[in-house]
């Protein structure tokens, strides 16, 4: 059972060492900040570190099958390396002391590893798998101790590591290169359903060791010139990008639920009311949210450009920023009217985004107004990204929520 939560006014909880994935420096969703074009900017794109042929799930319009049950989460994202770690004591001790309830731990990261020695077909052939977590039956029985919600974040199709092993699913330029980003790491083919298989393997194996939660991250096409030139070896007029992200989540959705899962997708924010942001990643809000259990919009306030919801620097207001998104959230799923809808999870920001102009430190206050935003909104779930692992929180939050 968990320890009794501390009600006090304010403690700032923060770890000292600086463990990062995919890199040095701040990540976001696994994308340093310098990899974002002028072009993304203007659209208001920025990128977080965020098989052929068209089959029957592509065409219904299905809605989420209802889950098990499963708690309002509040959480934090944990890299590989952390809760492989001595510092996942100090994290857990965090959600014990706070309104916190959730982790969010990478299972297959930005560089097509697995985290621990998972031992499925693929991941054995292909050698990906990275002992970060020695004993990844320990850690969910510690972390059920706690009574800590545990979800598993999968990093899509950006995998340099199935794109090496697995050349006919790679994404390639005119050249013949990979697409990749920035940083060389190459994407596979949204289409291509051997990587869909591959994905749901990996869900599926996570489901096995104890997770409660499948959350499909970069699930989208890749943006840029070598994005736009690739050859997807099918005909995209026909078969869109938005059947594809749509086709392949009610693929390993309807294969997620056999095995008593919850379904989640990580979204750019600003593809909520987006026509532009929409076709470029495949990701239709509105769309999305008849095909998995719950959405994550990244409503990062640093990620909107200036003007955006009449702020010069959306950075510099928290509150405002997260709630004008949400309250877009909420226009564009029907949600004062529907009911058969995925529940929406916002990531809040919990870095400091200093390569914004104007931007301002984001530490516990900063975090709480976002929160409260998000009730405000007239939502109860959300998550934390620090790519650092470093969360300064409110403790006397713990009180606002049980009342």
């Amino acid at each position: 059972m968990r320890k009794q939560k501390i009600l006090i006014i304010i403690i700032i909880l923060v770890i000292p060492w600086i463990v990062s994935c995919g890199g040095e420096g701040e990540v976001i969703h696994g994308l340093k900040m310098t990899e974002v074009s002028e072009e993304d900017l203007q659209s208001g794109i920025m990128d977080e570190e965020a098989g052929t042929g068209q089959t029957a799930d592509t065409e219904q319009q299905g809605q989420p099958v209802p889950g098990p049950e499963r708690p309002a989460v509040r959480g934090i994202y944990v890299t590989g390396p952390v809760a492989g770690s001595e510092r996942m004591s100090d994290l857990i001790t965090l959600v014990d002391a706070t309104e916190l309830n959730t982790m969010v731990i990478d299972v297959k990261n930005d560089d097509g590893e697995i985290t621990w020695k998972m031992e499925t077909d693929s991941v054995v052939e292909m050698g990906n798998g990275v002992a970060y977590i020695r004993d990844i039956g320990t850690l969910m029985k510690t972390l059920k101790e706690h009574d800590i919600y545990t979800i598993a974040r999968i990093v899509c199709f950006k995998d340099p590591v199935f794109a090496q092993n697995h050349a006919d699913s790679a994404l390639r330029k005119p050249d013949g290169g990979f697409v990749t980003d920035a940083y060389g790491l190459a994407w596979v083919n949204p289409y291509d359903e051997e990587v869909w298989a591959y994905l749901t393997e990996i869900a599926q194996a996570a489901l096995d060791v104890g997770f409660d939660e499948i959350q499909f991250d970069y699930v989208r096409f890749p943006i840029g010139e070598d994005a736009d030139a690739a050859d997807y070896k099918t005909d995209m007029s026909v078969y869109t990008k938005e059947q594809a992200i749509s086709g392949f989540l009610s693929y390993a959705g309807e294969r997620i639920h056999e095995r008593g899962g919850v379904v989640t997708a990580d979204v750019f924010g600003t593809v909520i009311d987006s026509p532009t942001d929409i076709e470029r990643v495949g990701q239709n809000y509105a769309e999305l949210g008849k095909r998995v259990d719950v959405l994550s919009p990244m409503v990062y306030p640093s990620h909107y450009g200036p003007g955006v919801f009449g702020f010069d620097v959306p950075d510099a207001h928290p509150y405002d920023t997260v709630y004008q998104a949400l309250m877009l959230s909420r226009k564009v799923l029907g949600q004062d009217e529907e009911e058969n809808c995925a529940a929406v999870r916002p990531w809040l920001q919990a870095f400091t985004a200093t390569w914004v102009s104007g931007h301002i430190s984001y530490e516990a206050e900063q975090i709480q107004e976002q929160i409260q935003a998000v009730y405000d909104a007239g939502y109860e779930e959300w998550i934390l990204w620090n790519a650092t692992c470093r969360y300064p929180m409110d403790i006397s939050l713990e009180e606002q929520t049980e009342d």
